[in-house]
C-alpha cells in the first residue's frame, strides 16, 4: 500500500509539475515570439546647419554640441567622432554620421575659422576643401511614453562592440556561453558569500535569469519566485539560442534615469552616459556601462564618479584575469578619465509641440502605436527657437504682472495666459510652439486650440481686399486716402452699429498707410463697406483662416474668433509672396527597420497674386516703422519686419502678428475666461514678441522682402497721392501694381496719359516705408518732362 501511495503522490506531483512547466513555457513563448519591447517613438529636431556668416554664439552652437553629447578633446589628442576643440580663432569638429530620410551625413572632420562670434570659413580636414555648410545631427525633442515611461534604443548584437559584450559577461556571468540557464558554481559562490556576511549581499543569477526576472517576475526575493525564475531560465535556454538571449538582455536591462524616464538597454545607456551610439564606445566606456548594471543610481557616473570609476576598474581587472583583454589595453583603459557626457533631460518646453505633432499625424498612429512601435519622427522644431519662445512667454508675463499688479488674480488657476507660435512662411514648418505660461500648470494649447477674437489683426484683410484687382482696377492704391468720419450702419435684425476709434476721435481724410499704421477703426470699417464684407471674408479664407466668419459689418474690425495658428498661416501667406503654406510639424516618419513611412501630405497653393502680397507687406512694414508696433524699432531691432497689433473690445485680447522674410510669429495675451486686461496689443503681446525676436536674431534681421516684377515704385505727393514732378514741394516714394500708378501730377494742372509711349517699367521695389530710388521713377519723370 505504501508503494502505491508513493507512486500516486509521485504521479500527482509529476502532473502538477508538468502542468506548471507547460504554463511557464506558454508564458515564455508569448513574450519571446511576440512584441518583446515597447519602445516609445522618438521625436527629433531638424538638423542644425553650420555655415560661413553664422553667428555661432547667437545660434548657441556650443550648447547644441553639449546637448548632442559632444565633448571637448584633451589638447594634443586625435579627434574621435563626437569630440571637438574650440579656440578663439579656430575650431575643429569631428562630426558623427547620422541617418535622415532626406539629409543624412557621413562622419566628417571639419575646421571652422572664427572671427569674434562669426564663422568666417568652413573646410574639410585634412584636405582643406572649402565647404558651404555642414549639419549637426538632430537633437532629441522628446518621446511618446507609455505609462511605464521607459526609453530604450534597440540594438542588434552585431552593433554592440566586443568590448562591451566581454565586459558584461566578465562581471555578470562569466560562464554564460556554457551553462544552460542556471550556473551551480555561481549559486554556490553567492551562497557562501551570503552565509559569511549574514545577509543577502550577492546574487547567483545568470544573465538568462536576470532577463527572466525583468521580463516576467517581480523583484521580491522569495524561494518560490527564485524557483520560478530558475525554471523559466531553463525553458528560455532550451528554446532560444545564446545570441538571441544576449541581445534581449542588452535591450532590457535597467541602466538608470533621465529625469523621470527609466533608461533600459545599453543602446540608450550609451547615449545617456556618453552621448554617443553604442558602436562608438571605447573599452573604458564599455567597462563603465557594465559596472553600473548592479546599481545604476548608487554607481551613477554623473554623481557617484569615484564609485563608478572603482567599479569600472574592477570590471577591467576581471576582463584581464579572464583573458578578454591584454595588459596594455587594461592599463590604458584604467588610466582613461571617466568623462560622462552632460546630462541632458528632455526639454519640458517642447511638450506643446509634441501634442500638436501627435494631432497632425495620420489617424493610424494612435497613442498605443506611438508609445510602443519605436518610430523615429523627424520634426520641424527648432530647439533653440523653442527655448527662446518659452522663455519669452514666461518672462514676458512676469514683467507684465510686475508692471500691472491688477493682472495678478487671487486664484493662481486663473492667471494671465499667453501663447506664441513661430512658422517658416515658405515651407509652413512650425518652428516653435508655446501654448501657455507653463505646461505643468496647463496643458491646454492656446495657440492651436483656443479661438479668440482677432481684433485689429484682422484689419489687413480689409486693405488686401481693396488693393487686389478684381476684374479691373483695385479699390485703392497705397497712395489713396480714406475717410475717417462718423459712420452709422443699420443691418436688418441687428442693432445700429457706430464704430469708434480707440482715441474716441475722428481724423477726417487720411492716407491709407496712416489709417492702418494708427489702426483706425472707422476708416477701416468704411473701406470694408466699399469693397464688401463678402470680399473681405473671401480674402481671409484664401489666406488661411478656416474658422467661421460672420458676414457682419464688424467683421472688418476682427469680431471673428480665430486661433493664433490660423493667423500665423494667413500672415505667412503674405510673407511668402501670396503662396498659402500647408502647416506641418514633421517632415518624415521612419519605422524601426529604417524605412520611411508616408505621412499626411500638406500642400502650398497660390492664394494671392505676388504684387498684392508685396503691397500688403509694405503696408504692414509701416505699422512697425511708424505705427502701433514702433516699439520694435525703439527696442533697437533693425531689418525688414512687418506686422500688426491687435486689441479687441474691452481689451480682453492682446495680439501681435509679425513677420520677417524667414519667420512669422504670433503672440496672444489674455485670460482664459475673457475679461478686461487693460492691455492693448502694443502693451501686452508686442513686448513678448520683441523679447522673442530680439533673442532669436540678436536684434538684426537679415534678408529682404523682394518686390515681384509687377510692382513699380514712383514718387508721389504725400498729400494728394499724385505723381510728383520737379516742381512738387513734397514727395515720397510709393509702390504700385504695374498700371495702377496715379494719373494726376503735382504741381496741379498736368494730367498724365496712361497710353503714353514711355510708360514706367517694372523694376525692383523697396520695402516700406518706400524711399526715393534712382532707377524706378526715372523713366516716369523723363516721360512727364516730355509732356511739357
Amino acid at each position: 500500500m505504501l508503494r502505491w501511495g508513493l507512486l500516486g503522490i509521485g504521479f500527482t506531483v509529476g502532473v502538477l509539475t508538468g502542468d506548471w512547466a507547460v504554463r511557464l513555457d506558454a508564458t515564455v513563448r508569448a513574450r519571446f515570439d511576440g512584441q518583446r519591447f515597447r519602445v516609445p517613438s522618438r521625436v527629433l529636431s531638424a538638423p542644425t546647419l553650420l555655415y560661413p556668416g553664422l553667428d555661432w554664439a547667437q545660434s548657441d552652437v556650443r550648447g547644441t554640441l553639449a546637448r548632442l553629447g559632444y565633448q571637448q578633446a584633451p589638447p594634443g589628442t586625435p579627434l574621435a567622432p563626437g569630440h571637438f576643440v574650440w579656440g578663439p580663432e579656430r575650431a575643429a569638429l569631428s562630426l558623427r554620421a547620422f541617418e535622415h530620410p532626406s539629409r543624412g551625413e557621413d562622419a566628417q572632420l571639419v575646421e571652422l575659422d572664427l572671427e569674434g562670434h562669426e564663422i568666417t570659413a568652413l573646410r574639410d580636414l585634412p584636405e582643406g576643401r572649402e565647404r558651404s555648410a555642414v549639419q549637426l545631427e538632430p537633437e532629441t525633442v522628446g518621446a511618446y511614453y507609455g505609462p511605464d515611461r521607459e526609453q530604450r534604443d534597440l540594438v542588434r548584437l552585431g552593433e554592440v562592440p566586443r568590448s562591451l559584450l566581454d565586459a558584461i559577461i566578465a562581471v555578470e556571468d562569466q560562464r554564460f556561453d556554457t551553462h544552460h540557464g542556471i550556473d551551480p558554481f555561481r549559486i554556490a559562490g553567492a551562497l557562501w558569500v551570503n552565509l559569511r556576511s549574514g545577509s543577502i549581499t550577492q546574487g547567483g543569477s545568470t544573465l538568462t535569469q536576470q532577463l527572466v526576472k525583468n521580463f516576467f517576475l517581480s523583484p521580491e526575493r522569495t524561494v518560490s519566485r527564485k524557483l520560478q525564475e530558475a525554471a523559466m531560465a531553463l525553458i528560455v535556454e532550451l528554446r532560444y539560442g545564446k545570441d538571441e538571449i544576449l541581445e534581449c538582455y542588452l535591450n532590457e536591462i535597467y541602466m538608470g534615469q533621465r529625469g523621470s524616464t527609466e533608461v533600459h538597454g545599453v543602446g540608450e545607456a550609451s547615449r545617456l552616459y556618453f552621448g554617443k551610439p553604442v558602436r562608438e564606445l571605447t573599452l573604458a566606456e564599455s567597462a563603465t556601462l557594465a559596472a553600473v548594471i548592479p546599481g545604476p543610481n548608487r554607481l551613477s557616473p554623473f554623481d557617484q564618479t569615484e564609485r563608478a570609476r572603482a567599479r569600472r576598474n574592477l570590471v577591467l581587472d576581471l576582463m584581464l584575469e579572464q583573458g578578454r583583454i591584454d595588459a596594455a589595453s587594461h592599463d590604458a583603459a584604467v588610466a582613461e578619465p571617466l568623462r560622462p557626457a552632460p546630462l541632458v533631460v528632455e526639454p519640458a518646453e517642447a511638450r506643446f509641440f509634441l501634442d500638436a505633432l501627435r494631432r497632425q499625424l495620420p489617424d493610424v498612429y494612435d497613442f498605443d502605436v506611438l508609445s510602443s512601435e519605436g518610430l523615429e519622427i523627424y520634426s520641424t522644431l527648432d530647439p533653440r527657437l523653442q527655448r527662446i519662445a518659452a522663455r519669452a512667454v514666461r518672462e514676458g508675463l512676469a514683467a507684465l504682472e510686475q508692471r500691472f499688479p491688477r493682472l495678478v488674480p487671487k486664484d493662481p488657476g486663473k492667471a494671465l495666459q499667453a501663447c506664441l507660435v513661430a512658422v517658416q512662411p515658405q515651407t509652413g514648418q512650425i518652428l516653435a510652439l508655446v501654448g501657455s505660461r507653463g505646461y505643468g500648470e496647463s496643458q491646454f494649447d492656446r495657440c492651436t486650440q483656443a479661438h479668440r477674437q482677432a481684433g485689429s489683426t484682422f484689419k489687413p484683410f480689409v486693405y488686401i481686399a481693396a488693393l487686389e484687382p478684381q476684374g479691373g482696377s483695385p479699390t485703392i492704391t497705397l497712395a489713396s486716402q480714406v475717410d475717417d468720419e462718423p459712420l452709422t450702419i443699420a443691418s436688418p435684425g441687428a442693432p445700429i452699429w457706430r464704430p469708434a476709434n480707440y482715441d474716441h476721435e475722428f481724423h477726417g481724410r487720411v492716407p491709407v498707410r496712416e489709417a492702418l499704421e494708427r489702426s483706425m477703426n472707422v476708416a477701416t470699417a468704411r473701406l470694408a463697406q466699399r469693397v464688401g464684407i463678402d470680399r473681405v471674408a473671401d480674402v481671409a479664407r484664401r489666406l488661411g483662416i478656416e474658422s467661421p466668419l460672420p458676414r457682419v459689418p464688424s467683421l472688418a474690425l476682427g469680431v471673428a474668433d480665430v486661433t493664433p495658428l490660423e493667423l500665423a498661416r494667413a500672415y505667412a501667406t503674405l510673407a511668402s509672396g501670396g503662396i498659402r503654406p500647408g502647416l506641418r510639424t514633421y517632415e518624415d516618419i521612419v519605422d524601426p527597420s529604417g524605412q520611411a513611412i508616408p505621412g499626411r501630405s500638406t500642400r502650398s497653393e497660390r492664394a494671392l497674386d505676388p504684387g498684392t502680397a508685396y503691397l500688403a507687406t509694405s503696408l504692414l512694414e509701416g505699422v512697425v516703422d511708424r505705427g502701433t508696433a514702433a516699439g520694435i524699432r525703439n527696442a533697437g531691432i533693425s531689418g525688414p519686419i512687418a506686422g500688426k497689433t491687435g486689441t479687441t473690445d474691452d481689451e480682453k485680447d492682446s495680439w501681435f502678428v509679425g513677420f520677417t522674410p524667414e519667420m512669422v510669429a504670433v503672440v496672444w495675451v489674455g485670460f482664459d475666461a475673457p475679461r478686461k486686461t487693460g492691455l492693448t496689443g502694443a502693451a501686452g503681446a508686442l513686448p513678448i514678441w520683441i523679447r522673442f525676436l530680439k533673442e532669436a536674431t540678436g536684434g538684426e534681421v537679415h534678408g529682404q522682402f523682394a518686390a515681384p516684377p509687377e510692382v513699380v515704385q514712383v514718387d508721389v505727393d504725400p498729400r494728394s497721392g499724385a505723381l510728383a514732378t520737379d516742381g512738387c514741394p513734397e514727395r515720397r516714394s510709393e509702390v504700385f501694381l504695374l498700371g495702377t500708378e496715379p494719373t494726376d501730377v503735382c504741381p496741379e494742372g498736368v494730367v498724365a496719359e496712361r497710353d503714353a509711349p514711355a510708360a514706367p517699367k517694372p523694376s525692383e521695389a523697396r520695402s516700406a516705408p518706400p524711399q526715393p530710388a534712382a532707377g524706378r521713377e526715372r523713366g516716369v519723370l523723363d516721360w512727364l518732362r516730355g509732356l511739357f
